[in-house]
């Protein structure tokens, strides 16, 4: 697994020996990259299930401002922490550790109370059959996590349909990669 394209390109990130941790592959990584192109520069990016941070890693590449890696796995934030370490981002990053439930409601009081401002991209790579998409969809709507004119990437499995209207987001794209599917929300 390496960064595809940016300032960082080429950089091989550390990966995971065994299953439990599924990293993006090349392959749909850069297909997505191709999609939100537009959106990535500048952006205040959400990895809200980071895995190695691979996805959050290619966008702070590809010129996003600043990005925070969440996930409820201490393997992971640990992978997390050493390819962001190597990438050397450090200070454009902001690791949690926590079962995606309470960091989204974390999330959501500091946007509130004006110590964090919205994403304008939220990755959702969840496990996958585990039916946590649509509650994730849900808590970022009710905490009003996402900017108004923000994406949300949202990976599952080829047999997973997602609804075209999601908790006032609308599928704007969607495209498959062997068994992945990525799908493309916007605000309504």
């Amino acid at each position: 697994m390496r960064v595809i394209t940016g300032k960082y390109k080429g950089r091989k990130l550390n990966t995971p020996s065994d299953y439990d941790i599924r990293p993006t592959s090349d392959k749909a990584k850069e297909a997505l990259f191709s999609i939100i192109a537009n959106e990535v520069y500048g952006s205040n990016v959400l990895d809200l299930f980071a895995g190695t941070g691979s996805l959050g890693i290619e966008a702070l590449s590809r010129g996003a401002q600043y990005c925070v890696f969440c996930d409820n796995s201490r393997k992971s934030l640990s992978l997390v922490k050493e390819n962001l370490e190597h990438c050397r981002v450090e200070e454009k990053t902001r690791l949690m550790a926590g079962e995606y439930k309470k960091v989204l409601k974390n999330l959501a009081d500091r946007i509130e109370d004006g110590l964090q401002e919205p994403f304008d991209i939220i990755f959702l790579d969840p496990p996958y059959n585990k039916g946590l998409l649509e509650d994730a969809f849900q808590l970022i709507r009710e905490g009003n996590v996402l900017a108004d004119e923000g994406v949300i990437v949202a990976e599952h499995r080829k047999e997973e349909i997602l609804p075209e209207k999601l908790f006032g987001f609308e599928k704007t794209k969607e495209r498959r990669y062997g068994v992945v599917t990525l799908s493309i929300y916007n605000n309504i």
